[in-house]
């Protein structure tokens, strides 16, 4: 038998590793923690940001920032956020214009006084490839980029990110964001899945899907009873634009460069009553705002550009193109000039959006992982009908009962929104008076959303 003294050598040797392992990854954290962000307000909070490679051979590097939660983040979930588009940077969208503790204020930064990071340690991923500050030495790797390629490059990030961050390997971890974050979440949540088969390394509890293309006929063709409804267009123009050419229809014909003459015709019809002074992503603001609430164009195509007037200021594009501040974030241009909202060279394969996702929700509600799908009320681009329409149908098909029935929750004093809840697996929210972007335009009433969502607790009842 191995003598004691061998047994405390080895005992020793294994611990040194292990100690050498935690240092070295705590050392590559530190690579990226972030001193101090020019013009940042001192807190109480540690946040990173950097880069990790998923592809050595091309270079290929995802841009992340990390922000620990406010009070005791040991104890706090990990919660990943993606913004959609495709193309559209979740650092500079979700982290500095919804749901981040700072948003960019001139020369400084305010803090958010709703910030996610109260209820959570944030991972904001800038995905896929050429979005934000993420880049590849090859040019070739912007070119047909789809969300197979967006999925796995996900996992890749994720897997290597916990190499950074080993204390969070077995953290509870959920999945938020939106738009086409609803292709997004649901692909990279089904590869987790697969891969936990294998090795068990995704703690995944839960995915929060806001205004998400889930089933693209059924989305985009709630878009004309929501115009109609809300006084967007009048009688005769939603007659045809549900029987003679629908939403659907149009985009489908516009992106395979096909458009009939019938569907320009309606098109310009809709185009022209719905008018270019009204905010597609938020019925009820008026046409000056910024414009990082425009996830993408892709939702949104248009025949004919149009020229936004913006007449405030984008403090998010000013203060992520100085020098200083990309100094701070450990953040490089690589074969772009600016730092953009949303990408101009990525070449995504838009004919994905025509691939529903509903399918994917349903198989993960299947395998134990609870979904929330979230609708900012005001939003005509992703409308709240279509999504309602699509959860209570997936509901049916799983045979969930309704255990909370639709009903009102409040936040502040004040009507939050609706909600309705099956089987204690599926929910469908609304957040009264919000946006396609809800945490942007509605930050209490979203964060009380996301707190519940956490915690697994029915949305409050009362005030």
């Amino acid at each position: 038998m191995p003598s004691l003294r061998w047994k405390t050598k080895a005992l020793a040797i294994a611990l040194f590793g292990l100690s050498f392992s935690m240092s070295l990854a705590a050392s590559l954290s530190n690579f990226d923690r972030i001193t101090q962000l020019p013009g940042q307000p001192q807190v109480g909070f540690q946040h990173y940001s950097g880069y990790v490679t998923v592809d050595e051979k091309k270079q290929r590097a995802l841009f992340y920032y990390f922000v620990e939660a406010e009070l005791d983040p040991s104890s706090k979930p990990l919660v990943l956020w993606l913004n959609g588009g495709p193309g559209c940077s979740s650092f500079g969208v979700g982290a500095l214009s919804e749901n981040g503790p700072f948003r960019p204020n001139g020369e400084v930064l305010v803090r958010n006084e709703y910030s996610w990071n109260r209820e959570a340690n944030m991972l904001y991923l800038e995905t896929p490839i050429g979005v934000g500050f993420s880049y590849s030495t090859v040019s070739s790797s912007y070119e047909a980029v789809n969300d197979k390629i967006t999925a796995r490059d996900n996992l890749v990030f994720l897997n290597r990110w916990f190499r950074k961050f080993p204390q969070y390997r077995n953290r509870s971890l959920f999945i938020t964001g939106e738009s086409y974050a609803g292709h997004y979440i649901p692909q990279l949540a089904e590869l987790m899945v697969q891969f936990n088969k294998k090795e068990k390394l995704f703690n995944l509890k839960g995915m929060a899907l806001g205004n998400p293309v889930l089933e693209f006929v059924t989305d985009f063709n709630s878009r004309a009873e929501f115009f109609w409804s809300h006084g967007l267009i009048s009688d005769s123009t939603y007659k045809v634009f549900t029987s003679t050419c629908n939403y659907s229809r149009y985009v489908s014909e516009y992106y395979r460069g096909s458009l009939s003459p019938i569907c320009s015709r309606v098109m310009n019809l809709v185009t022209r009553e719905t008018s270019r002074f009204v905010d597609k992503y938020d019925v009820t603001l008026d046409v000056c705002i910024p414009s990082v609430l425009s996830q993408s164009s892709v939702l949104n195509p248009q025949q004919v550009t149009e020229t936004i007037d913006v007449c405030v200021e984008d403090e998010t594009v000013n203060y992520l193109n100085r020098r200083d501040v990309q100094n701070a974030l450990h953040a490089r241009l690589v074969g772009l000039n600016r730092w953009l909202v949303c990408s101009n060279i990525l070449d995504y394969e838009l004919l994905d959006l025509e691939i529903p996702t509903i399918p994917i929700v349903g198989r993960l509600i299947k395998a134990g992982i609870p979904v929330l799908v979230y609708s900012g009320d005001q939003d005509s681009v992703i409308p709240l009908t279509g999504s309602r329409t699509l959860v209570h149908g997936l509901a049916e098909e799983l045979g969930l009962n309704t255990t909370v029935p639709y009903r009102v929750w409040f936040a502040g004093m004040q009507v939050g929104g609706w909600t309705q809840v099956y089987g204690n697996m599926l929910s469908f929210s609304t957040i009264r008076g919000a946006s396609h972007e809800a945490p942007f335009s509605q930050p209490e009433r979203s964060l009380v959303l996301f707190k519940a969502f956490l915690e697994g607790r029915p949305l409050p009842e009362a005030f």
